[in-house]
């Protein structure tokens, strides 16, 4: 099967959270899977998430979806597989390559982080792509054509082997944010002998400094404001004022805790050959209580355990769904649960083999990108 793909493929580096390696994984996913990938050359898909005015944001749409338009009218092919975010989305060219008879698919992973409806730029597609649980009742809601799988992760062949504890401790990848600060200084309070080494972006800064930015006027100021009032509420408004004057910070214990940043084959070898293997599914978001944060299944919750990690992750909904909590990883729902479960798992390195083996070959056996594939052209009857 051909596969056209609109994945976030960029030329270039952009201001935007991490995004390239998910190009990494579909492509090298549809390849594992028995299909072909294809591109249309001199589009930058990344681009149109870049923070850009209304023309230039509409400019760049006319752009890659013509080009896109007229490579696929030369090169027909048999599934549009995309991960495209709303405002990057042209209806009427999803409908044109449907009427082609190229079904589409897209690919969203922070639903419930972003939305509390679904954009109805979704409907236009034949399927999405749903890697929350917690997000199915939305686009049952607004009867959404989905489909709920795994996050597409894909690990080099290499490095699916089951892995010897060699980092003796407790490592957490990940950038820095208010919930992961407040809840890492709670179980460090709580376990101060934890071996925990903590690594990611943000983290080696002991303040964020705000950048004046002259541009940002008291007129903008404003209509941001009215703007954040009218999509997010009045009372998350009155929590971002509150979070705003009370900002959580980093503990001195924790401070000691906080590395430098890692290669991308440091990455893979703490995350697989640590003690345990720390996930944090907790977000920040002014709609809920800082103490009472909101939960979804995050990307690692895939990847660590692919990787021969003996996973500890943020318990969520549909969790269970995707792993014996028990016997192949394990789950918590407050610091203190997490506090207790490390120092559990310390004490017992056969359980830790056991979640590490049997973690492992779940992940890759049911939540890879090949087994998503084919229940995406089973579903659509391809």
């Amino acid at each position: 099967m051909k596969i056209f793909l609109s994945f976030l493929q960029s030329t270039h580096k952009h201001p935007i959270p991490a995004y390239d390696f998910w190009e990494y994984y579909i492509k090298n996913g549809v390849v594992e899977a028995g299909h072909e990938w294809v591109e249309c050359p001199g589009i930058d898909w990344a681009a149109g998430l870049v923070p850009q005015s209304k023309n230039e944001l509409a400019a760049w749409r006319r752009d890659v979806w013509n080009k896109t338009m007229e490579w696929l009218t030369n090169n027909p092919v048999d599934l549009f597989l995309s991960y495209l975010y709303p405002k990057q989305i042209d209806v009427s060219a999803i409908k044109q390559i449907q009427n082609m008879g190229m079904p589409c698919v897209n690919f969203y992973c922070d639903n419930v982080r972003d939305f509390k409806k679904i954009p109805t730029q979704f409907n236009a597609f034949d399927l999405n792509w749903v890697p929350e649980y917690k997000a199915i009742k939305l686009y049952k809601r607004a009867g959404c054509p989905y489909i709920y799988l795994p996050m597409p992760v894909w690990i080099e062949p290499k490095y699916r082997v089951h892995k010897q504890e060699t980092n003796k401790q407790v490592t957490f990848i990940g950038s820095k944010d208010i919930q992961r600060i407040t809840l890492l200084n709670q179980v460090i309070n709580i376990s101060p002998q934890i071996p925990l080494a903590i690594y990611g972006s943000g983290w080696l800064n002991a303040k964020t400094h705000q950048v004046y930015n002259a541009d940002y006027t008291l007129a903008k100021k404003i209509l941001f404001n009215i703007n954040f009032l009218a999509s997010q509420g009045l009372k998350a408004y009155i929590r971002k004022i509150a979070q705003l004057n009370n900002k959580p910070t980093v503990s001195n214990a924790l401070q000691l805790k906080i590395n430098e940043m890692l290669s991308p084959d440091e990455y893979i070898a703490l995350t697989s050959e640590s003690m345990i293997t720390l996930g944090i599914n907790r977000y920040p978001s002014y709609k809920f209580p800082l103490t009472q944060p909101d939960t979804y299944s995050r990307l690692r919750d895939i990847e660590a355990p692919m990787l021969g990690a003996c996973y500890l992750t943020e318990w969520t909904e549909g969790i269970d769904d995707l792993y014996d909590t028990q016997n192949e990883i394990a789950v918590y729902k407050t610091g203190r649960e997490m506090a207790d479960q490390i120092n559990n798992l310390l004490n017992d390195p056969e359980r830790r083999k056991i979640l590490r083996k049997n973690g492992q070959e779940k992940a890759l056996s049911m939540h890879s990108i090949p087994r998503s594939l084919n229940s995406i052209i089973n579903t659509l009857g391809l």
